[in-house]
């Protein structure tokens, strides 16, 4: 009898739990934020890891495609990353990054003169990323939490706006899109902060456009067409303006171009709600 008794528990447990996965997929929790309240960050900080720095680093891309929308002010954008390969939240320092006459403290001009930053304000905005398990992993998931409310509450503390950055599914593992997405959107729910769908982006451009590469051969890392897609989220989400027909490629094929700029903007639509 006890062993009927276990096997129906144990039944109901793994029923309970398909539900629970089920219910992510169908319905998922929607952003609560949609919009920055205080506009267009020109001045970010990027805390997270391998996935932001490969291809030339995630704020050059991002950089040139806000300078290439608004030349008028292409002197007002500075970015910086602080990323550890494999790192999580638990690994970053944050408070630390705005310590006074460090990091951002100088920055290189489009005519690589270094040019020594006269700041009222350091960052106006920190964009941070876990590790590509960690907000799903059955061990570090409660860090994620933990840590996104603790990085969120020294960014204001600091007078920036935290920002999560949603990342991607591993090539061979798709099913990781919607478990992502669904953690990182509870995370800014809960702290009151932006979430920019870049995971969502590689799963739609990937449905859309299965032959265009957007992974290293590690299924993990982002390819060129990778990181620009990434990028070009970034910018939507920021700016609540279209990359579309942005002059800045990259350097990839204007076909290629143009479905990702395309893919990034109908992301980041969908998942606001616009």
């Amino acid at each position: 009898m006890r062993a009927i008794i276990f096997n129906l528990a144990t039944v109901l447990i793994a029923m309970l739990g398909l539900a629970s996965v089920a219910s992510a997929q169908t319905a998922p929790t929607r952003p609560a934020v949609t919009k920055l309240s205080t506009g267009e960050p020109k001045t970010s900080i990027y805390i997270g890891n391998s996935f932001f720095y490969f291809n030339n680093g995630i704020t050059s891309h991002v950089g040139m495609l806000q300078k290439s929308a608004n030349p008028a002010e292409k002197s007002a954008y500075r970015s910086t990353m602080v990323t550890i390969g494999g790192s999580g939240f638990d690994w970053h320092d944050v408070d630390s990054y705005f310590r006074a006459d460090a990091v951002g403290r100088y920055s290189f001009d489009d005519n690589n003169v270094v040019v020594f930053n006269k700041l009222d304000k350091l960052f106006d905005a920190a964009i941070m990323m876990d590790c590509s398990q960690c907000p799903i992993h059955p061990q570090l998931q409660t860090i994620f939490v933990a840590y996104a409310q603790k990085h969120a509450a020294t960014v204001r503390k600091h007078g920036a706006t935290p920002i999560f950055f949603m990342s991607w599914a591993y090539q061979d593992k798709p099913e990781m899109t919607a478990l992502l997405a669904e953690q990182y959107t509870r995370a800014g729910n809960a702290n009151d902060a932006l979430v920019i769908p870049a995971g969502l982006a590689f799963a739609r451009s990937i449905a859309a456009k299965p032959d265009l590469n957007l992974y290293q051969p590690d299924k993990r890392h982002p390819s060129l067409a990778g990181s620009y897609l990434a990028a070009a989220t970034v910018y939507a989400a920021l700016s609540g303006k279209s990359p579309v027909g942005n002059a800045y490629t990259a350097g990839l094929d204007a076909t290629v171009s143009t479905h990702l700029q395309t893919i990034a903007w109908e992301t980041v639509r969908a998942y606001y709600g616009d």
